[in-house]
């Protein structure tokens, strides 16, 4: 059975509307099955969090579409990156203990590292500054991966610019562990899952025959209602980066223990969601292991995971969304904004989330357009970089490079002076098959940046090419 079909059936869909939902946990609940319905998602939880209290939790669709095992309550997800976040708890609950300083080089926590990285302070590599080459498992296995990836180059200064990777991560575990006397590898969520009752919560990846979690999933673009296993394996020295497993209700225990002050205090709490500034002084999107999102009206701050989790927290609101999947590209962080607008009274869809309800369906016609007309009835259009940014790239792994183009154009138009957002417009104009124009995009981008050798290998593909 096709997976559209096997959804519509599963969750009851027919004739179903966002609109008619005025109460905000059936409107959650309705907008989920709209998701899950336009997405082909196989099985999702959702819990939200309102004033300290878990007040919505629902399981949906199936954990394993050959077996046909419904998700429950008590069904674990992988949730990939967001184990970050507890990362960075983790690194804040030691800086409150007085054992971690984030200003301290991570040489004077970890032995053995090359010189070059031993003066890169703890805060640059929480926050994704460091300049660190990435740690992968394809290097090599265990231990040869990580000597692979210390023997790379460092690839800019400490705080020229943003770049995710996994290396920054593995440090981290590194340098706590060896505060608290433990193996270099072993896994920091322990004490936090203790501390906030999350029965279900622990590591592990593909390789574990546990009946109790899904079974992962991805699309083939070209049929996208056919699903594809997806294997993962986490190896132990990136699991303070990735291999986390839980359930969306342990996820919201957490955010009532964070928020309540069993984790940490709110002058500790403040410190990890402040936004860790580059070297110009221009402000970054990341605190201590989480993303802090720009908001003309609220503060926003979470995490996602593997493009099919999300957990997001409004902490003036005392509201906080969490949804788990198992497909990898599901995307449910761009429903959590509309989601939380039902639990928070006058909330509306700003920045961001305003353009993505706009863009929504319009692939197919002119994005380009629709981004225009926005942008005149909102003069005032404001949105920060990194979230238009990995929206932009999102749309183009998606197979919508149109409004991928669309969006990375404008983001480029909001940040005339960033030379990653015209490296990012580069690769838009490259997907859409307009040589010339990401050309002159990556050109941009070098100018702003010299130091970007991302738009060099760019330019010598795209010069080399007969279009």
């Amino acid at each position: 059975m096709r997976a559209l079909s096997l959804g519509l059936l599963i969750l009851g869909l027919a004739g179903g509307s966002v609109q008619a939902a005025p109460d905000p946990v059936e409107r959650a609940d309705a907008i989920v099955r709209r998701a899950m319905a336009e997405q082909h998602i196989p099985g999702l939880q959702i819990a939200v969090v309102k004033d300290g209290k878990i007040v919505m939790s629902r399981a949906y669709g199936v954990a394993d579409l050959a077996k046909q095992t419904p998700v429950t309550p008590g069904t674990v997800f992988p949730i990939n990156s967001i184990t970050k976040a507890f990362t960075g708890v983790a690194a804040m609950r030691e800086v409150e203990a007085g054992r971690l300083d984030l200003a301290k080089p991570i040489g004077g926590y970890v032995e053995g590292l090359p010189e070059a990285w031993r003066g890169i302070e703890m805060r640059r590599l929480l926050s994704h500054t460091s300049g660190l080459p990435d740690f992968k498992d394809d290097d090599g296995n265990g231990a040869g991966a990580w000597e692979t990836t210390v023997a790379k180059p460092v690839r800019f200064q400490p705080g020229a610019r943003f770049e995710y990777n996994q290396t920054n991560y593995a440090l981290v575990q590194m340098a706590i562990n060896g505060l608290r006397g433990r193996p270099r590898d072993a896994t920091l969520a322990g004490e936090q899952f203790t501390l906030a009752g999350m029965a279900h919560s622990g590591f592990g990846d593909t390789r574990d025959q546990d009946p109790n979690k899904v079974t992962s999933y991805g699309y083939r673009q070209a049929t996208p209602d056919q699903p594809v296993v997806r294997t993962e394996i986490f190896s132990s020295l990136h699991r303070a980066a990735a291999g986390m497993n839980s359930t969306a209700s342990d996820m919201a225990k957490w955010l009532v223990a964070l928020q309540d002050g069993k984790l940490m205090s709110t002058a500790t709490r403040a410190a990890m969601w402040t936004p860790v500034a580059f070297n110009d002084g221009k402000k970054g999107q990341w605190g201590m292991g989480w993303l802090v999102m720009e908001r003309p009206d609220r503060r926003v701050v979470g995490m996602t995971g593997g493009s099919r989790s999300a957990m997001y927290l409004y902490p003036d609101d005392r509201v906080g969304v969490v949804i788990l999947t198992n497909l990898a590209g599901s995307t449910p962080e761009d429903l959590v904004d509309e989601i939380a607008q039902g639990f928070i009274p006058g909330m509306t869809l700003t920045g961001v989330a305003a353009l993505r309800e706009a863009l929504t369906g319009q692939e197919a016609a002119d994005p380009s357009a629709t981004v225009a007309a926005f942008r005149a009835a909102n003069p005032g259009f404001k949105a920060d970089e990194h979230e238009m940014n990995d929206w932009g790239y999102r749309l183009m792994g998606f197979g919508k490079p149109r409004s991928a183009l669309a969006v990375l154009k404008l983001t480029a138009d909001l940040n005339p002076t960033s030379g990653n957002a015209f490296d990012s417009l580069g690769e838009a104009y490259a997907a859409n098959g307009d040589t010339a124009s990401a050309i002159v995009a990556y050109e941009k981008s070098l100018a702003l940046d010299p130091t970007n050798k991302n738009a060099v290998q760019w330019l010598e593909k795209l010069k080399k090419s007969p279009g």
